[in-house]
Order: structure tokens, then sequence, then C-alpha cells
């Protein structure tokens, strides 16, 4: 199969026939092989127009949700993000193509495993993966970084509501994406922070498996 090809016709006719017309965030998205993401067996799948199985009860989004979710964070080259929910580290490395440094947390061993291997062997270099509950926002290793906040902060699992310790470690002026609502369908919420003050926008249905975790659901 021609992946090339699939990722071309992938762009036109799912993000640029929908809207998406950031030329960073399509290159990223020509760039970034998702076949590799997916397990081999349904790798022939990987750019059709919907969510795949990727084991452990999750799955890795339908391409246009990923992409409406990082064109809301708007991700600058000098940006630090903060991915919460790694899978299968698809969308971390197009992150990874647009920010300066991007730190991804998922609570499945396993998959965190798995997808670090994948980034590794693809040459991104300016990732970070920890095993943790993302709800309770990036744990620092070292004493000097417990004050670690981020540009941009995005969710790949439905909550409840928006985590507060997520918004705490928010910078100013930064924005967070994530879908709220029930465990069974939800609302993509745009937050963005300003001057210590918090907006919210909402940008329409969508269906996610939930945030499980201190600050999100609880199994």
């Amino acid at each position: 199969m021609n992946y090339t090809k699939q990722r071309s016709k992938m762009i036109e006719r799912q993000l640029k026939a929908r809207g998406i017309t950031d030329e960073r965030l399509l290159k990223a998205f020509m760039k970034v092989e998702r076949h590799r993401f997916v397990p081999g067996a349904i790798a022939h799948l990987a750019y059709d127009d919907g969510p795949l199985a990727i084991g452990h009860g999750q799955t890795i989004s339908q391409p246009y949700i990923v992409a409406i979710m990082i064109n809301l964070l708007e991700v600058s080259d000098t940006d630090i993000v903060l991915e919460i929910g790694t899978g299968s580290g698809y969308q971390t490395a197009l992150l990874a193509e647009l920010a300066q440094h991007v730190y991804s947390m998922e609570r499945i061993p396993a998959l965190a495993d798995r997808a670090q291997k994948t980034l590794m062997e693809m040459g991104y270099t300016n990732v970070d993966i920890q095993v943790n509950d993302g709800t309770v926002g990036w744990v620092p290793e070292i004493d000097e970084y417990k004050e670690m906040t981020f540009d941009g902060i995005i969710i790949s699992a439905a909550a409840p509501s928006p985590p507060q310790k997520l918004i705490d470690q928010l910078k100013d002026n930064g924005r967070m994406v994530l879908p709220t609502g029930s465990r069974f369908f939800q609302d993509l919420l745009l937050v963005v922070k300003e001057d210590g003050n918090i907006r919210q926008e909402n940008h329409g249905g969508c269906q996610f498996v939930p945030l499980i975790g201190e600050q999100g659901w609880k199994n």
C-alpha cells in the first residue's frame, strides 16, 4: 500500500475539506506516518476517517478530531506543551513537529512503552513520557521544576470538567483543549487563561474514552 498517497488523500478529503488550513499543521500531518502508530493488522486502515482500537480499551482518534484539537491549541515552535493521554503516540508526534518540547502522560505502562519506542525509532528527541495519573498534571522528578507550567495542554480523554490541577499548570495566556461531559458524550472545550481568569469556548460534540484519575472518572 502506498501510505504516502493515503496520507495525502487524508489531508485533502478529511482535513482541508473540513476547514483545516494551517500550513504548519498540514505539513505535520503529511510527515507523521500514522500507520506506524496502529497495530500491524490494521495498518491498512490507518488513514481512514475514524478512530481505531490500539489495545487496552483505548483508541487512536479520528484524524480530523486530532487536527481540530491541535488547531485550537495554536502551537508555536517555542511552546512547551503537556499532553494527557499518550496513547499510541501519534498525536505526540504531531505536537513534537510543532512545539519546542512535548511532555506526555499515560496511565497504561504498556501503551507508554510502545509509544516511546515508536517515537524514538522515528527520531523524536523533544518528547518526555511519564507514566502517571494525568489528571493531576506533570509530576517533576526533581524539586527545581516544581513550578513547571505549560503554554498548551491537550487532553485526549473525556473529563467531567476541566481538572483544576491542570488549569493550575497552564501559563497565563495558555490554552487547554479537552472533551468534557458524560462518560459517553461530550463537548470539545477550549479553555483560555487570561490574567488569571478562565474563559471557555464550546466547539461542538464529540465522543472520547473516559479520563481516569483523581480529577477525572474514578474507573
